[in-house]
């Protein structure tokens, strides 16, 4: 008599489609379902030890727990599951919003996005990277997606989804032309401030120039952060406007208060002398049209709300800021720039390099140091010279 087989050690058939013989059939079965009815897993190949070969590899990997629940999950799927249960609670919304816009722009329904997690291969991302690159994304545009594809990714492997993550083997283009960084020349700054005179944003261009803030850390900035007897402010919160994930579609974006960007970013700023005065006058200026607003300003104690107290949106700065530099004939720098010239001053006066960083809010040293490139090699060449008096004759 022949010995019945146990479940899992299957029955190897030779496989015909329509009369053709397309080679070799495994079945197993590897579990029942929730009405008790017999689950079966079947395996083709071309010759009988191929077909045997892939069982048996898939009952080791079942039996080490290498195998994941469901076979069938795509990497935009995987992406979203990562997205929405794994990071929903410990990312900033502009975080969040940022890697929806990833997923919307470059996964979904992209040719890696449409794979299965288990047949996804370095290759397949390799590929795709190139496409992506002959249809003009920059190296950095593909370095960015690379990095968080990998944590997604990383997140799969984890959960046995995946064995090894493809995304580290990846070659990724190298980042030749960096952008040059905007920034005012002592001249057209000296001309832009004198240019502001009766602006109702003077204060606002001028404390940026003199302190080195972000847009959204000035637009949060209030006037309890403000030490007028010490001449320094305080960096607590910034405002971002996000269209939240969580929101329906369709929603506009909403205006949010969350921390600052790193945490070196939370940091105590001095305030030139001329700047506080500056502060002071505007303050005067704002406490005139709370009066006119009368019960329509709603106090928040910010420092540069709108004319009714509310805060302000950083689209109709950034439009201000612009016509500003129009009619003091000054070319168009983005907002940033105003931070990139405070940073320049500094080092062009000897500031050291850890104190810029800080003053900055930079988490890694690295970061200024590779933002100013244009500056420090100027600033070595002054240090070397401070030692030609050791060797005069």
């Amino acid at each position: 008599m022949s010995q019945k087989k146990a479940n899992g050690e299957g029955s190897v058939q030779k496989y015909y489609k329509n009369g053709i013989f397309k080679g070799w059939r495994c079945a197993v079965t590897i579990g029942r379902d929730d009405s008790g009815k017999l689950i079966r897993k079947q395996f083709y190949g071309k010759t009988k030890m191929d077909t045997i070969n892939k069982k048996d590899d898939y009952l080791n990997k079942s039996a080490l727990g290498l195998l994941p629940a469901d076979e069938k999950i795509t990497l935009q799927k995987w992406f979203k599951i990562w997205l929405y249960e794994y990071r929903i609670n410990d990312l900033r919304p502009s975080s969040l919003e940022r890697y929806c816009g990833i997923y919307n722009n470059y996964i979904l329904n992209s040719p890696v996005g449409l794979r299965k997690l288990k047949d996804l291969k370095t290759s397949n991302i390799q590929a795709y990277y190139n496409i992506l690159l002959k249809n003009n994304k920059t190296p950095g545009v593909i370095k960015s997606l690379n990095k968080l594809l990998k944590s997604v990714l990383n997140q799969a492997v984890k959960e046995n989804y995946i064995i090894v993550n493809p995304c580290n083997n990846v070659i990724l283009p190298k980042i030749t032309n960096k952008r040059e960084i905007q920034i005012f020349t002592v001249e057209e700054e000296k001309k832009f401030v004198k240019s502001l005179e009766i602006h109702r944003n003077r204060a606002l261009f001028i404390l940026v120039l003199g302190t080195g803030l972000r847009q959204g850390e000035v637009l949060a900035l209030r006037w309890s952060d403000i030490d007028f007897d010490n001449n320094e402010l305080k960096v607590e919160r910034t405002f971002k406007m996000v269209k939240l994930i969580n929101k329906a579609p369709g929603s506009k974006a909403e205006l949010i208060i969350q921390e600052p960007k790193t945490k070196n970013s939370k940091r105590t700023i001095p305030i030139p002398s001329s700047v506080i005065t500056e502060l002071k006058k505007h303050r005067l200026r704002q406490l005139e049209e709370k009066l006119k607003a009368g019960d329509a300003y709603a106090d928040n104690d910010l420092v540069f709300p709108n004319a009714i107290g509310e805060p302000t949106d950083a689209r109709n700065i950034t439009r201000s800021y612009s016509r500003a530099l129009k009619r003091a004939d000054i070319p168009y720098k983005n907002f940033h720039a105003m931070r990139h010239t405070y940073a320049t001053r500094l080092f062009e006066r000897d500031v050291p390099l850890k104190t810029v960083q800080e003053l900055l809010g930079h988490a890694d040293i690295s970061t200024t140091a590779n933002i100013y490139t244009h500056v420090l090699p100027r600033q070595k060449v002054k240090a070397v010279d401070k030692l030609n008096d050791l060797f005069a004759l």
